[in-house]
Protein backbone atom coordinates (compact mmCIF):
# COMPACT_ATOMS: atom_id res chain seq x y z
CA UNK A 1 0.00 0.00 0.00
CA UNK A 2 0.95 3.29 -0.47
CA UNK A 3 1.83 5.74 2.43
CA UNK A 4 -1.67 7.64 1.84
CA UNK A 5 -2.86 4.33 2.69
CA UNK A 6 -0.78 3.35 5.50
CA UNK A 7 -1.52 6.61 7.65
CA UNK A 8 -5.34 6.27 7.29
CA UNK A 9 -5.30 2.56 8.10
CA UNK A 10 -2.88 3.13 10.93
CA UNK A 11 -4.98 5.94 12.44
CA UNK A 12 -8.33 3.64 11.99
CA UNK A 13 -6.28 0.22 13.96
CA UNK A 14 -5.31 3.37 16.80
CA UNK A 15 -9.14 3.83 17.01
CA UNK A 16 -9.29 7.17 15.15
CA UNK A 17 -12.89 6.97 13.60
CA UNK A 18 -13.54 10.41 12.01
CA UNK A 19 -11.28 13.09 10.40
CA UNK A 20 -12.04 16.78 9.74
CA UNK A 21 -10.40 18.15 6.89
CA UNK A 22 -9.74 20.88 4.65
CA UNK A 23 -7.20 19.49 2.63
CA UNK A 24 -5.27 20.89 -0.88
CA UNK A 25 -3.50 19.84 -3.57
CA UNK A 26 -0.27 17.95 -1.37
CA UNK A 27 -3.62 16.24 0.75
CA UNK A 28 -4.94 14.77 -2.30
CA UNK A 29 -3.18 11.13 -1.85
CA UNK A 30 -4.81 11.12 1.71
CA UNK A 31 -8.18 12.29 0.11
CA UNK A 32 -7.90 9.59 -2.92
CA UNK A 33 -7.18 6.87 -0.36
CA UNK A 34 -10.21 7.04 1.61
CA UNK A 35 -12.29 5.45 -0.47
CA UNK A 36 -9.78 2.60 0.27
CA UNK A 37 -10.77 2.67 4.38
CA UNK A 38 -14.25 3.07 4.56
CA UNK A 39 -14.19 2.89 8.54
CA UNK A 40 -12.72 6.17 8.65
CA UNK A 41 -15.55 8.74 8.53
CA UNK A 42 -14.03 12.18 6.90
CA UNK A 43 -15.82 15.09 7.42
CA UNK A 44 -15.06 18.35 5.12
CA UNK A 45 -15.15 21.84 6.87
CA UNK A 46 -14.98 24.77 4.73
CA UNK A 47 -12.65 26.71 6.79
CA UNK A 48 -9.64 24.57 8.54
CA UNK A 49 -11.01 26.20 12.03
CA UNK A 50 -13.79 24.63 11.79
CA UNK A 51 -12.07 21.15 11.32
CA UNK A 52 -10.21 22.02 14.30
CA UNK A 53 -12.95 23.38 16.08
CA UNK A 54 -14.88 20.48 15.47
CA UNK A 55 -11.99 17.65 16.13
CA UNK A 56 -12.39 19.60 19.87
CA UNK A 57 -15.92 19.30 20.50
CA UNK A 58 -15.53 15.72 19.18
CA UNK A 59 -13.05 14.58 21.52
CA UNK A 60 -14.79 16.21 24.23
CA UNK A 61 -17.87 13.95 24.05
CA UNK A 62 -16.20 10.57 22.52
CA UNK A 63 -13.35 10.57 24.99
CA UNK A 64 -11.20 9.71 22.14
CA UNK A 65 -8.82 11.74 19.49
CA UNK A 66 -10.73 12.38 15.96
CA UNK A 67 -7.76 13.62 13.67
CA UNK A 68 -7.76 16.39 11.32
CA UNK A 69 -6.39 16.80 7.97
CA UNK A 70 -5.02 20.66 7.01
CA UNK A 71 -3.14 21.83 3.83
CA UNK A 72 0.62 22.97 4.67
CA UNK A 73 1.49 26.16 6.96
CA UNK A 74 -1.34 28.52 5.68
CA UNK A 75 -3.91 25.66 6.33
CA UNK A 76 -2.63 25.10 9.93
CA UNK A 77 -2.63 28.41 10.08
CA UNK A 78 -6.13 28.97 9.97
CA UNK A 79 -7.13 26.39 12.25
CA UNK A 80 -4.91 27.86 15.12
CA UNK A 81 -7.10 29.46 17.30
CA UNK A 82 -9.53 26.37 17.83
CA UNK A 83 -6.30 24.16 18.78
CA UNK A 84 -5.21 26.84 20.94
CA UNK A 85 -8.76 26.31 23.10
CA UNK A 86 -7.95 22.78 22.63
CA UNK A 87 -4.32 22.97 24.18
CA UNK A 88 -6.42 24.30 26.83
CA UNK A 89 -8.71 22.28 27.34
CA UNK A 90 -6.45 19.43 27.28
CA UNK A 91 -8.38 17.80 24.29
CA UNK A 92 -6.80 14.55 22.61
CA UNK A 93 -6.32 15.04 19.08
CA UNK A 94 -4.50 14.10 16.06
CA UNK A 95 -3.41 16.70 13.25
CA UNK A 96 -2.20 15.59 9.72
CA UNK A 97 -0.32 18.37 8.15
CA UNK A 98 0.46 17.96 4.09
CA UNK A 99 3.94 19.03 3.27
CA UNK A 100 5.87 19.78 0.25
CA UNK A 101 7.31 16.61 -1.35
CA UNK A 102 10.85 16.19 0.24
CA UNK A 103 12.50 17.11 -3.37
CA UNK A 104 10.56 20.10 -3.66
CA UNK A 105 11.13 22.15 -0.45
CA UNK A 106 14.48 23.05 -1.37
CA UNK A 107 13.29 25.44 -3.81
CA UNK A 108 10.94 27.29 -1.29
CA UNK A 109 7.57 27.13 -3.02
CA UNK A 110 5.20 29.84 -2.17
CA UNK A 111 3.14 28.05 -0.49
CA UNK A 112 6.56 26.90 1.88
CA UNK A 113 6.38 27.41 5.48
CA UNK A 114 7.52 26.74 9.20
CA UNK A 115 4.88 24.04 9.77
CA UNK A 116 6.73 22.73 13.16
CA UNK A 117 6.98 26.40 14.21
CA UNK A 118 2.92 27.01 14.12
CA UNK A 119 2.30 23.47 14.91
CA UNK A 120 4.81 23.84 18.21
CA UNK A 121 2.65 26.74 20.07
CA UNK A 122 -0.33 24.45 20.10
CA UNK A 123 0.85 21.04 20.32
CA UNK A 124 2.52 18.93 22.62
CA UNK A 125 4.22 16.73 20.11
CA UNK A 126 5.28 17.36 16.54
CA UNK A 127 7.08 15.49 14.40
CA UNK A 128 7.80 15.33 10.47
CA UNK A 129 7.81 12.39 8.52
CA UNK A 130 10.63 11.66 6.41
CA UNK A 131 10.89 8.06 5.19
CA UNK A 132 8.17 5.96 4.31
CA UNK A 133 9.41 3.23 6.44
CA UNK A 134 8.80 5.36 9.48
CA UNK A 135 5.70 6.89 8.63
CA UNK A 136 3.47 3.99 10.56
CA UNK A 137 5.84 4.39 13.73
CA UNK A 138 5.46 7.98 13.47
CA UNK A 139 1.57 8.12 13.01
CA UNK A 140 1.88 5.75 16.21
CA UNK A 141 3.77 7.86 18.36
CA UNK A 142 1.73 10.79 17.68
CA UNK A 143 -1.55 9.20 18.91
CA UNK A 144 0.70 7.79 21.87
CA UNK A 145 1.49 11.43 22.57
CA UNK A 146 -2.54 12.58 22.27
CA UNK A 147 -3.56 10.25 24.79
CA UNK A 148 -0.78 10.46 26.65
CA UNK A 149 -1.77 12.04 30.21
CA UNK A 150 -2.04 14.95 29.74
CA UNK A 151 -3.89 14.77 27.16
CA UNK A 152 -3.06 16.84 24.09
CA UNK A 153 -2.54 17.92 20.39
CA UNK A 154 -0.11 15.90 18.05
CA UNK A 155 0.78 17.11 15.24
CA UNK A 156 2.34 15.22 12.13
CA UNK A 157 3.82 16.81 9.27
CA UNK A 158 3.50 14.19 6.14
CA UNK A 159 5.83 15.00 2.92
CA UNK A 160 3.32 14.97 -0.36
CA UNK A 161 5.93 11.97 -2.06
CA UNK A 162 5.66 9.75 1.34
CA UNK A 163 1.71 9.95 0.63
CA UNK A 164 1.82 8.78 -3.32
CA UNK A 165 4.77 6.10 -2.85
CA UNK A 166 4.01 2.00 -2.56
CA UNK A 167 5.69 0.38 -0.91
CA UNK A 168 4.07 -0.29 3.21
CA UNK A 169 3.96 -3.83 3.85
CA UNK A 170 0.42 -3.71 4.73
CA UNK A 171 0.90 -6.54 7.57
CA UNK A 172 3.29 -3.77 9.45
CA UNK A 173 0.49 -1.44 9.39
CA UNK A 174 -2.04 -4.19 10.51
CA UNK A 175 -0.17 -6.43 13.23
CA UNK A 176 0.99 -3.57 15.03
CA UNK A 177 4.84 -4.35 14.26
CA UNK A 178 6.36 -1.00 14.33
CA UNK A 179 5.16 0.36 17.35
CA UNK A 180 5.03 4.18 18.25
CA UNK A 181 6.49 5.71 21.66
CA UNK A 182 4.69 4.10 24.81
CA UNK A 183 1.48 6.89 26.58
CA UNK A 184 3.44 9.12 29.00
CA UNK A 185 3.03 8.02 32.23
CA UNK A 186 0.81 10.12 34.24
CA UNK A 187 2.39 11.73 37.34
CA UNK A 188 2.41 10.01 40.24
CA UNK A 189 0.33 11.43 42.76
CA UNK A 190 2.14 11.77 46.22
CA UNK A 191 0.05 10.18 48.90
CA UNK A 192 1.04 12.76 51.19
CA UNK A 193 -1.08 15.26 48.71
CA UNK A 194 -4.21 13.45 49.86
CA UNK A 195 -2.66 13.34 53.29
CA UNK A 196 -2.64 17.01 53.40
CA UNK A 197 -6.12 17.68 51.41
CA UNK A 198 -7.47 15.21 53.83
CA UNK A 199 -5.38 17.29 57.16
CA UNK A 200 -6.86 20.83 55.82
CA UNK A 201 -10.31 19.56 55.52
CA UNK A 202 -10.30 18.72 59.23
CA UNK A 203 -8.64 21.13 60.45
CA UNK A 204 -11.86 23.41 60.03
CA UNK A 205 -9.83 25.92 58.60
CA UNK A 206 -12.22 27.42 55.37
CA UNK A 207 -10.99 25.49 52.25
CA UNK A 208 -12.30 25.60 48.72
CA UNK A 209 -12.40 22.61 46.74
CA UNK A 210 -11.91 24.36 43.30
CA UNK A 211 -12.19 21.49 40.32
CA UNK A 212 -11.38 21.02 36.48
CA UNK A 213 -10.92 18.59 34.26
CA UNK A 214 -12.25 14.80 35.25
CA UNK A 215 -13.37 15.90 38.05
CA UNK A 216 -16.27 17.44 36.91
CA UNK A 217 -17.90 14.38 35.64
CA UNK A 218 -20.81 13.42 37.52
CA UNK A 219 -18.91 10.74 39.68
CA UNK A 220 -15.96 13.38 40.28
CA UNK A 221 -18.67 16.04 41.55
CA UNK A 222 -20.53 13.48 43.71
CA UNK A 223 -17.69 12.63 45.53
CA UNK A 224 -16.59 16.60 45.92
CA UNK A 225 -20.35 17.34 47.23
CA UNK A 226 -19.71 14.69 49.96
CA UNK A 227 -16.30 16.13 51.14
CA UNK A 228 -17.95 19.79 50.55
CA UNK A 229 -21.39 18.90 52.95
CA UNK A 230 -18.99 16.94 55.72
CA UNK A 231 -16.74 19.44 56.48
CA UNK A 232 -18.56 22.86 55.63
CA UNK A 233 -16.12 23.34 52.12
CA UNK A 234 -16.58 25.93 49.25
CA UNK A 235 -17.37 23.83 46.28
CA UNK A 236 -16.10 25.91 42.99
CA UNK A 237 -15.00 25.41 38.94
CA UNK A 238 -13.03 27.03 36.64
CA UNK A 239 -14.64 29.82 34.31
CA UNK A 240 -14.71 28.02 31.24
CA UNK A 241 -14.48 23.91 31.93
CA UNK A 242 -14.08 21.86 29.08
CA UNK A 243 -17.10 19.48 29.81
CA UNK A 244 -19.19 19.86 32.99
CA UNK A 245 -22.00 17.66 33.90
CA UNK A 246 -24.51 19.40 34.98
CA UNK A 247 -28.79 19.76 35.27
CA UNK A 248 -31.19 17.83 37.67
CA UNK A 249 -30.00 14.82 39.45
CA UNK A 250 -26.63 15.59 39.50
CA UNK A 251 -24.62 17.87 42.32
CA UNK A 252 -24.66 21.42 41.36
CA UNK A 253 -21.42 23.82 41.34
CA UNK A 254 -20.73 27.26 40.76
CA UNK A 255 -17.86 28.10 38.25
CA UNK A 256 -15.89 30.64 39.07
CA UNK A 257 -16.77 34.45 37.94
CA UNK A 258 -15.51 36.01 34.78
CA UNK A 259 -15.36 39.55 36.22
CA UNK A 260 -12.53 39.71 38.70
CA UNK A 261 -14.24 41.35 41.25
CA UNK A 262 -16.81 38.28 41.66
CA UNK A 263 -14.52 35.77 41.46
CA UNK A 264 -12.61 37.16 43.93
CA UNK A 265 -15.97 37.60 45.82
CA UNK A 266 -16.13 33.93 45.44
CA UNK A 267 -12.66 33.06 46.61
CA UNK A 268 -13.04 35.52 50.04
CA UNK A 269 -12.31 34.22 53.06
CA UNK A 270 -10.44 30.96 51.53
CA UNK A 271 -7.24 29.93 53.76
CA UNK A 272 -6.71 26.43 51.57
CA UNK A 273 -7.47 26.13 47.79
CA UNK A 274 -7.44 22.35 47.35
CA UNK A 275 -6.74 22.11 43.41
CA UNK A 276 -8.40 18.95 41.78
CA UNK A 277 -7.29 18.88 38.15
CA UNK A 278 -7.07 22.86 38.11
CA UNK A 279 -4.97 25.29 37.72
CA UNK A 280 -4.39 28.38 40.79
CA UNK A 281 -6.80 31.01 38.81
CA UNK A 282 -6.32 34.07 37.49
CA UNK A 283 -7.57 36.63 35.47
CA UNK A 284 -8.12 36.43 31.93
CA UNK A 285 -6.69 40.07 31.17
CA UNK A 286 -4.87 42.64 33.43
CA UNK A 287 -6.51 45.63 34.54
CA UNK A 288 -5.39 48.76 36.09
CA UNK A 289 -4.88 48.45 40.10
CA UNK A 290 -6.50 45.41 39.76
CA UNK A 291 -4.75 41.87 40.88
CA UNK A 292 -4.05 38.96 38.40
CA UNK A 293 -4.63 36.13 40.29
CA UNK A 294 -8.04 35.37 42.38
CA UNK A 295 -7.20 33.46 45.72
CA UNK A 296 -6.48 35.67 48.85
CA UNK A 297 -2.96 36.54 49.07
CA UNK A 298 -2.61 34.52 52.27
CA UNK A 299 -4.18 31.51 51.07
CA UNK A 300 -2.28 28.24 50.89
CA UNK A 301 -2.69 26.65 47.63
CA UNK A 302 -2.52 22.46 47.97
CA UNK A 303 -2.60 20.67 44.53
CA UNK A 304 -4.64 17.60 46.07
CA UNK A 305 -4.76 16.03 41.76
CA UNK A 306 -2.46 17.55 38.97
CA UNK A 307 -3.76 18.15 35.37
CA UNK A 308 -2.44 14.38 34.63
CA UNK A 309 -3.65 12.82 37.32
CA UNK A 310 -7.49 11.07 37.73
CA UNK A 311 -9.00 13.34 39.52
CA UNK A 312 -12.90 11.41 39.90
CA UNK A 313 -10.61 8.61 41.79
CA UNK A 314 -8.53 11.18 43.51
CA UNK A 315 -11.49 12.61 45.13
CA UNK A 316 -13.22 9.21 45.66
CA UNK A 317 -9.95 8.34 47.86
CA UNK A 318 -9.92 11.43 49.53
CA UNK A 319 -13.90 10.76 50.49
CA UNK A 320 -12.75 6.94 51.81
CA UNK A 321 -9.65 8.39 53.42
CA UNK A 322 -12.17 10.96 55.49
CA UNK A 323 -14.77 8.14 56.26
CA UNK A 324 -17.10 10.42 54.43
CA UNK A 325 -18.79 7.84 52.07
CA UNK A 326 -22.48 8.04 53.30
CA UNK A 327 -22.46 11.41 53.80
CA UNK A 328 -25.52 12.72 51.10
CA UNK A 329 -24.11 14.78 48.54
CA UNK A 330 -26.13 18.00 47.40
CA UNK A 331 -28.22 17.26 44.45
CA UNK A 332 -29.90 19.65 41.79
CA UNK A 333 -33.75 19.67 42.19
CA UNK A 334 -35.80 19.87 39.04
CA UNK A 335 -36.61 23.21 38.56
CA UNK A 336 -36.81 25.40 35.05
CA UNK A 337 -37.77 28.97 34.35
CA UNK A 338 -40.76 30.20 33.29
CA UNK A 339 -41.31 30.20 29.67
CA UNK A 340 -40.47 33.90 28.38
CA UNK A 341 -43.29 36.27 27.03
CA UNK A 342 -43.27 39.33 25.07
CA UNK A 343 -40.15 41.24 23.80
CA UNK A 344 -37.12 39.05 23.72
CA UNK A 345 -34.17 39.64 25.72
CA UNK A 346 -30.74 37.69 26.71
CA UNK A 347 -32.34 36.51 29.70
CA UNK A 348 -35.60 35.60 27.75
CA UNK A 349 -33.24 33.67 25.25
CA UNK A 350 -31.74 31.27 28.00
CA UNK A 351 -34.74 31.46 30.23
CA UNK A 352 -36.58 28.91 26.93
CA UNK A 353 -33.46 26.94 26.41
CA UNK A 354 -33.28 26.68 30.03
CA UNK A 355 -36.99 25.66 30.44
CA UNK A 356 -37.33 23.25 27.15
CA UNK A 357 -33.81 21.87 27.73
CA UNK A 358 -34.43 17.94 26.06
CA UNK A 359 -32.51 15.17 28.45
CA UNK A 360 -29.00 14.19 28.27
CA UNK A 361 -28.28 17.55 25.22
CA UNK A 362 -25.23 18.51 25.26
CA UNK A 363 -24.81 22.82 25.16
CA UNK A 364 -21.95 24.46 23.24
CA UNK A 365 -21.79 27.60 24.63
CA UNK A 366 -20.20 30.64 23.11
CA UNK A 367 -23.08 33.30 24.73
CA UNK A 368 -20.12 35.86 25.93
CA UNK A 369 -21.95 38.66 27.47
CA UNK A 370 -25.23 36.28 27.86
CA UNK A 371 -23.43 33.23 29.61
CA UNK A 372 -23.65 35.13 32.90
CA UNK A 373 -27.13 34.12 33.17
CA UNK A 374 -27.13 31.15 30.89
CA UNK A 375 -26.03 28.76 33.78
CA UNK A 376 -28.43 29.90 36.26
CA UNK A 377 -31.34 29.51 33.89
CA UNK A 378 -30.24 25.99 32.98
CA UNK A 379 -29.12 24.62 36.17
CA UNK A 380 -31.99 22.62 37.16
CA UNK A 381 -33.13 21.63 33.04
CA UNK A 382 -32.89 18.04 32.94
CA UNK A 383 -29.43 16.35 32.92
CA UNK A 384 -26.58 17.64 30.30
CA UNK A 385 -23.40 18.46 29.33
CA UNK A 386 -22.09 22.03 28.74
CA UNK A 387 -19.11 22.90 26.74
CA UNK A 388 -17.61 26.19 26.91
CA UNK A 389 -15.22 28.42 25.20
CA UNK A 390 -11.74 26.94 26.94
CA UNK A 391 -8.93 29.41 25.86
CA UNK A 392 -11.21 32.70 25.38
CA UNK A 393 -10.42 32.61 21.55
CA UNK A 394 -13.73 33.13 20.25
CA UNK A 395 -14.93 31.34 16.90
CA UNK A 396 -15.26 27.73 18.67
CA UNK A 397 -19.06 27.42 19.55
CA UNK A 398 -20.54 26.32 16.32
CA UNK A 399 -17.58 24.09 15.16
CA UNK A 400 -17.74 22.76 18.92
CA UNK A 401 -21.31 21.61 18.33
CA UNK A 402 -20.34 20.08 15.00
CA UNK A 403 -17.96 17.96 16.32
CA UNK A 404 -19.85 16.98 19.64
CA UNK A 405 -23.17 16.02 17.11
CA UNK A 406 -20.99 13.87 15.11
CA UNK A 407 -19.23 12.23 18.36
CA UNK A 408 -23.15 11.40 19.73
CA UNK A 409 -25.55 11.68 16.90
CA UNK A 410 -28.42 9.86 19.77
CA UNK A 411 -28.71 13.45 21.61
CA UNK A 412 -29.88 16.78 20.71
CA UNK A 413 -27.08 19.42 20.73
CA UNK A 414 -27.74 23.04 21.22
CA UNK A 415 -25.40 25.84 20.85
CA UNK A 416 -26.08 29.47 22.67
CA UNK A 417 -23.87 31.36 19.93
CA UNK A 418 -23.20 35.28 20.02
CA UNK A 419 -23.67 37.24 16.95
CA UNK A 420 -19.73 38.73 16.85
CA UNK A 421 -18.07 35.52 17.24
CA UNK A 422 -20.80 33.58 15.12
CA UNK A 423 -19.11 35.41 12.29
CA UNK A 424 -15.35 33.87 12.39
CA UNK A 425 -16.39 30.10 12.05
CA UNK A 426 -19.67 30.43 10.07
CA UNK A 427 -19.15 27.84 7.91
CA UNK A 428 -19.64 25.24 10.08
CA UNK A 429 -23.37 25.75 9.52
CA UNK A 430 -22.69 24.02 6.25
CA UNK A 431 -21.03 21.07 7.53
CA UNK A 432 -23.92 20.46 10.22
CA UNK A 433 -25.94 20.53 6.71
CA UNK A 434 -23.97 18.22 4.71
CA UNK A 435 -23.58 15.94 8.00
CA UNK A 436 -26.87 16.39 8.59
CA UNK A 437 -25.95 17.11 12.21
CA UNK A 438 -28.96 17.32 14.87
CA UNK A 439 -27.54 20.88 15.94
CA UNK A 440 -30.20 24.09 17.33
CA UNK A 441 -27.97 26.78 17.30
CA UNK A 442 -30.00 29.91 18.60
CA UNK A 443 -27.85 33.77 17.75
CA UNK A 444 -27.84 36.38 20.07
CA UNK A 445 -28.45 39.19 17.74
CA UNK A 446 -27.77 42.38 19.36
CA UNK A 447 -25.46 43.78 16.86
CA UNK A 448 -22.91 44.61 18.52
CA UNK A 449 -19.63 43.08 19.91
CA UNK A 450 -21.33 43.86 23.84
CA UNK A 451 -18.45 42.26 25.77
CA UNK A 452 -16.26 44.64 24.50
CA UNK A 453 -18.38 47.79 25.11
CA UNK A 454 -18.88 46.20 28.73
CA UNK A 455 -14.90 45.74 28.74
CA UNK A 456 -14.39 49.22 27.50
CA UNK A 457 -14.23 50.99 31.11
CA UNK A 458 -13.19 48.08 32.46
CA UNK A 459 -9.69 48.10 31.22
CA UNK A 460 -9.30 51.86 31.83
CA UNK A 461 -9.66 53.17 28.27
CA UNK A 462 -11.69 56.35 27.74
CA UNK A 463 -15.07 56.66 26.75
CA UNK A 464 -14.24 57.11 23.40
CA UNK A 465 -16.33 58.98 20.69
CA UNK A 466 -18.40 57.93 18.02
CA UNK A 467 -15.64 56.45 15.56
CA UNK A 468 -13.88 54.28 18.96
CA UNK A 469 -18.07 52.99 19.52
CA UNK A 470 -18.35 52.32 15.72
CA UNK A 471 -15.60 49.63 16.35
CA UNK A 472 -17.97 47.44 18.61
CA UNK A 473 -20.74 47.33 16.65
CA UNK A 474 -22.11 44.88 14.17
CA UNK A 475 -24.56 47.23 12.26
CA UNK A 476 -25.09 48.86 9.64
CA UNK A 477 -25.16 46.66 8.20
CA UNK A 478 -27.60 44.40 10.05
CA UNK A 479 -26.45 40.80 9.24
CA UNK A 480 -29.18 38.71 8.31
CA UNK A 481 -28.58 35.34 10.11
CA UNK A 482 -31.64 33.64 8.88
CA UNK A 483 -30.79 34.35 5.35
CA UNK A 484 -26.91 33.48 5.62
CA UNK A 485 -27.71 30.15 7.59
CA UNK A 486 -30.24 28.66 4.62
CA UNK A 487 -28.04 29.50 1.94
CA UNK A 488 -25.68 26.96 3.83
CA UNK A 489 -29.11 24.98 3.61
CA UNK A 490 -29.92 24.80 7.28
CA UNK A 491 -33.12 25.53 8.53
CA UNK A 492 -33.25 28.77 9.62
CA UNK A 493 -35.63 31.39 11.32
CA UNK A 494 -35.64 35.20 12.78
CA UNK A 495 -37.77 35.71 16.44
CA UNK A 496 -38.45 38.55 17.90
CA UNK A 497 -40.60 37.34 20.72
CA UNK A 498 -40.66 35.05 23.78
CA UNK A 499 -43.50 33.14 22.37
CA UNK A 500 -41.92 32.71 18.97
CA UNK A 501 -38.66 31.73 20.45
CA UNK A 502 -40.29 28.82 22.20
CA UNK A 503 -42.56 27.94 19.49
CA UNK A 504 -39.29 27.86 17.24
CA UNK A 505 -37.01 25.85 19.81
CA UNK A 506 -39.82 23.04 20.41
CA UNK A 507 -40.13 22.23 16.63
CA UNK A 508 -36.17 22.36 16.29
CA UNK A 509 -36.03 19.73 18.93
CA UNK A 510 -38.61 17.55 18.01
CA UNK A 511 -37.08 17.39 14.31
CA UNK A 512 -34.02 15.77 13.53
CA UNK A 513 -31.40 17.57 11.23
CA UNK A 514 -29.98 21.11 11.78
CA UNK A 515 -31.67 24.25 12.55
CA UNK A 516 -30.64 27.93 13.53
CA UNK A 517 -32.79 30.32 15.65
CA UNK A 518 -31.82 33.76 15.06
CA UNK A 519 -32.67 35.88 18.23
CA UNK A 520 -33.34 39.39 17.73
CA UNK A 521 -32.52 41.22 20.43
CA UNK A 522 -32.07 45.59 21.68
CA UNK A 523 -28.83 46.75 20.30
CA UNK A 524 -25.79 46.11 22.68
CA UNK A 525 -26.21 44.52 26.20
CA UNK A 526 -29.20 43.35 26.99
Amino acid sequence: MNGAQALIRTLVNLGVEVCFMNPGTSELQFVGALDSVPEMRAVLALFEGVATGAADGYARIAGKPAATLLHLGPGLGNGIANLHNAKKARTPMVNVVGEHATYHREFKPPLSADIEGLASAVSKYVTTAETLDGLVGEVKAAFDAAVGAPCGIATIIVPADLTWTDGIDAESVLDGSQPGNPPDKPDVEDESRLQAAAEALRSGVPCTLFLGGGALSERGLIAASRLANAFGAKLLCETFPAVLHRGAGIPPIDRLGYLGEFAMMQLAGTKTLILVGAKDPVAFFAYPNKPSRYAPPDADVLVMCGLTGDAEAHLERLVELLGVSTTEPTIQGSVVPPLPRGPLTGAGVVAAIGALLPENAIVSDESITMGVSAPAATAGSPRHRWLTLTGGAIGQGMPLATGAAVAAPDCKVVNIQADGSALYTIQALWTQARENLDVTTVILNNQSYAILEFELNRVGAEAGGPLARSMLALSPPQIDFASIAKGFGVDAVSVSTGEDLCAQLERAFREPGPHLIEALLPKGIS
